[in-house]
């Protein structure tokens, strides 16, 4: 079975057509699908759309979240209710072609684990094409996962890379990359990408110097993820040795000296070995909070389904209890 998770952000005018393109493919390859619609809180008349698809198909399911809690909650909120061997998502915005689901297919028959859409010829301005293309070079530098487009909406992968891989924040344009860390076999396939008929793009400029601290974040977590201590220690060591070295250096200056006067190399290095301890200090309550902390909440609350009857959610003032969502049950 294959379970399709497709966010939705104020999509109301493509949802027809999606859900049209993605039957059609589904039926010519004879498959056994779910579609789950997670609207990440939109304005306009979304979901009414997606409840009507929902009455005429039985193979709709919808998640509804309360407010807009960004494109990674939305994907998680799917992945925790699919019910597939593989699972696709992609953008509702009509820029992913699901007649290209085949050549995934392909390819997880192959052994991997993960295919990633690389939209090769983008029907984007160049103000957002060239700096993704720096960017995707930035992240293979960084994380050895070299795809040509990692930020690709469009992907296909096992059920237990879905369950597995942690999406919070704007970790989205990562999933391969999280994949990647955790062992799964991850590649890429050129995609036929489609020019926006409605609507406009939910990311600006500000999404680079986002994804870049996200780049850094997923830096860390792959190498240090586990074992914060190995970076925060060794630069603290570092410069406490370099703090030790300086003040010990002046200290002998000045006992050499006819007059005792500590130099600003005694203090410099002083400093400098506070600074190396504070360093080591946030390793071990890294450590100490790694060890001890529980299982995460989701980063989402969800307010109805349609098809989904038995769902824990919670939300950030919630009791250790979660407590059921309203459900709307299919007719």
């Amino acid at each position: 079975m294959i379970s399709f998770v497709i966010p939705v952000k104020d999509e109301e005018r493509t949802l027809v057509t999606l859900h049209a393109e993605l039957g059609e493919m589904i039926a010519r390859e004879r498959l056994d699908a779910e579609l789950i619609f997670v609207d990440d809180g939109s304005t306009d008349g979304s979901w009414a759309q997606i409840a009507a698809l929902a009455q005429g198909d039985p193979a709709v399911r919808a998640i509804r979240l309360r407010r807009n809690f960004g494109k990674a909650a939305a994907l998680t909120a799917g992945f925790a209710h699919v019910r597939g061997d593989l699972v696709f998502t992609l953008d509702a915005d009509l820029q992913d072609d699901p007649h290209e689901l085949p050549k995934f297919l392909r390819l997880l028959n192959q052994g991997y684990d993960m295919v990633s859409g690389w939209k090769r010829v983008r029907h984007d301005p160049w103000h957002k094409v060239w700096p993704s293309r720096v960017f995707n070079k930035m992240i293979g530098w960084f994380t050895g996962l070299h795809l040509h487009d990692n930020v690709c909406g469009f992907k296909g992968c096992r059920a237990a890379v879905a369950r597995e891989v942690e999406l919070y924040g704007e970790m989205h344009r990562f999933f391969a990359v999280r994949a990647f860390a955790l062992g799964f076999k991850v590649t890429e396939i050129e995609v036929n990408h489609r020019p926006r008929e409605y609507g406009h793009s939910k990311y600006g400029v500000t999404r680079f110097v986002k994804g870049f601290l996200d780049l850094l974040t997923n830096w860390f977590a792959m190498r240090y993820g586990r074992r914060p201590l190995h970076f925060f220690g060794t630069v603290g060591l570092a410069v406490m040795t370099v703090g030790g070295v300086m003040g010990l250096v002046s200290l002998l200056r000045a006992l050499d000296g006819e007059v005792f006067v500590l130099g600003a190399g005694f203090w410099t290095g002083l400093i400098l070995a506070a600074f190396g301890l504070q360093w080591i200090g946030i390793g071990l309550l890294a450590e100490h909070r790694l060890a001890h902390t529980p299982h995460r909440r989701p980063h989402y609350s969800i307010t109805k389904t349609i098809g989904i009857h038995e769902i824990e959610t919670a939300s950030s003032s919630s009791g250790p209890v979660p407590q059921p969502a309203e459900t709307t049950r299919e007719p």
